[in-house]
C-alpha cells in the first residue's frame, strides 16, 4: 500500500514537473514571439487612435474598449484556429491570404492620405460608399474599421507568431498563439486608452496647486493634440509600409523575387551613402519604396471601390 502511493506521488511529481517545464517553454516562447512581432504591435498602436479623432471625448474610452473586444476575438476566436488549421492542413494558404489584407491596408492608408490631400473629394468618396451616417452609425462605422484593420495587423502578429512556433506540438502553438495574442492587445489597447485621455488628465493636473504639476498638466493639454495629429500620421504611413511589406514579401514567398530583389538593390545603393548610417538607409529605403507600392495599389482600389459603390451600397445591411 505504501509502495503503490509512493509510486502515485512519483507520478503525481513528474506530472507536475513535466506541466512546469511547459509552462516555462510556452512562457519563453511567448516572449520570444512577442518580440519578433514588436514591428508589427507598434504599427497596431499607431493605427489605432486615428479612429477616435473626431468623435465625443466622453465616447473615446468606450470606442476602444470597442475595439480591444473585436481584436481579442479576432485574434483568440478567428485567427487562433485558424493559423492552427492553416499551419497544418493548408500552410500554403497563409500567404495569399496575408496579401489580401496586404492590399486592404493599402486601400485604407492611401483613402487616408486621399483624405488630407483632398478631403472634399474623399468625403464626396466616403459618401458614395457608405452613404450620410448618423453619429451613432459614424461610430459603429468607425469601430468596423478599426476592428477589420486590427484583423490585419493581428494576422500578421498571429503568422509571425505561428512561424516561431512551427516546430512545437499542436498544444504549445495554441498557448504560445493565446498568451502572445491576450498580452498583445492588453499592452496596445492600454497604450492607447492612455494616449487618447492624456488630454484630460493634463486638465485635471493643470488644477493642480503644485506650480511643476501644474505646468505639466497645462503642456500636456497642448501637446496632445499635436501628438495625436503625428500619431495619425504616422498610423497611415505605417499601414501603407506594412501593406506594401505584406504584399512585397509575399510575392517572394510564391517564387516572385524580382520586386524584393529590386527594392534591396536600390536600399543597398543608397546604404552606401553613409557608413554609419547604413542600417538606417536601408530600412528607410526599402520602407518608402513599399509604402510608394501601397499608395497605387490604394489608389487603384480606391478607384475599384468608387466605381462598384452602387453594388457596396446595395449587400451593405441597412439597419432601420
Amino acid at each position: 500500500m505504501a509502495t503503490g502511493l509512493l509510486a502515485l506521488l512519483d507520478d503525481v511529481a513528474a506530472i507536475a514537473k513535466l506541466a512546469a517545464t511547459s509552462l516555462d517553454d510556452v512562457a519563453a516562447q511567448t516572449a520570444k514571439a512577442g518580440a519578433k512581432a514588436a514591428g508589427v504591435v507598434i504599427d497596431d498602436a499607431a493605427v489605432t487612435p486615428r479612429y477616435v479623432v473626431g468623435l465625443s471625448p466622453a465616447r473615446e474610452l468606450p470606442i476602444i474598449a470597442k475595439i480591444a473586444l473585436g481584436s481579442l476575438k479576432n485574434k483568440l476566436l478567428f485567427l487562433l484556429p485558424a493559423c492552427i488549421f492553416l499551419g497544418y492542413f493548408a500552410p500554403w494558404a497563409i500567404t495569399p491570404l496575408l496579401m489580401v489584407g496586404g492590399v486592404y491596408l493599402c486601400y485604407e492608408g492611401a483613402e487616408k492620405l486621399y483624405e488630407a490631400i483632398a478631403p472634399h473629394e474623399a468625403h464626396r468618396h466616403e459618401a458614395a460608399v457608405l452613404g450620410t451616417p448618423d453619429p451613432v452609425a459614424l461610430e459603429n462605422q468607425k469601430v468596423a474599421g478599426a476592428i477589420r484593420t486590427d484583423f490585419i495587423l493581428s494576422a500578421e502578429i498571429m503568422a509571425l507568431t505561428l512561424a516561431n512556433v512551427a516546430t512545437s506540438n499542436i498544444y504549445t502553438q495554441a498557448a504560445v498563439l493565446a498568451s502572445v495574442g491576450i498580452l498583445i492587445t492588453l499592452a496596445v489597447y492600454g497604450v492607447v486608452a492612455l494616449i487618447v485621455k492624456a488630454d484630460d488628465i493634463g486638465l485635471a493636473l493643470a488644477s493642480s496647486s503644485v506650480g511643476p504639476v501644474r505646468a505639466f498638466g497645462r503642456g500636456l493639454v497642448i501637446g496632445v493634440p499635436v501628438f495625436l495629429t503625428i500619431l495619425a500620421m504616422i498610423g497611415t504611413a505605417a499601414m501603407l509600409w506594412v501593406g506594401g511589406s505584406i504584399l512585397i514579401h509575399g510575392m517572394a514567398q510564391l517564387g516572385f523575387h524580382g520586386p524584393e530583389h529590386f527594392i534591396d538593390d536600390i536600399a543597398v545603393g543608397v546604404s552606401t551613402v553613409s557608413a554609419y548610417l547604413a542600417g538606417v538607409l536601408h530600412w528607410t529605403t526599402t520602407s518608402t519604396i513599399q509604402a510608394v507600392l501601397a499608395i497605387l495599389i490604394g489608389g487603384f482600389t480606391i478607384i475599384l471601390v468608387h466605381t462598384s459603390a452602387p453594388l457596396i451600397r446595395w449587400l451593405r445591411p441597412q439597419h432601420p
